[in-house]
């Protein structure tokens, strides 16, 4: 499966997670990245999803470990998620792109 994720903390940060004079959440950004990065799990970073590929159990597991991250200093997260769940299939983060491409360039 392939699994859009946007996680979106809101309110003051917790003691000890420093306010981002710009209103930004950057820091909690990375910190669920970083989590998701530490998985091994295949990924990508895009401005403004983390895509995820894996079997469910595993990358539901990497999903609740980013938002409990981000938890630890916000008091509210919002979460997005879209997920193509496709049995029999890996290794479509470029694949999926590819055919496009190919589409696109009139190769296919």
């Amino acid at each position: 499966m392939i699994v859009a994720l946007s996680i979106s903390p809101s309110g003051s940060p917790r003691a000890g997670s420093d306010p981002e004079p710009d209103g930004g959440v950057s820091e909690a950004v990375a910190a669920a990245v970083q989590v998701i990065r530490d998985s091994g799990l295949p990924h990508e970073l895009n401005a403004m999803f983390t895509n995820i590929e894996g079997e469910w159990d595993e990358v539901m597991a990497v999903v609740k470990q980013a938002v409990d991250v981000v938890a630890e200093r916000y008091p509210r997260v919002g979460v997005v998620i879209k997920a193509d769940v496709r049995a029999g299939y890996d290794g479509q983060l470029a694949a999926k792109v590819e055919r496009v491409e190919q589409r696109l360039a009139g190769d296919a």
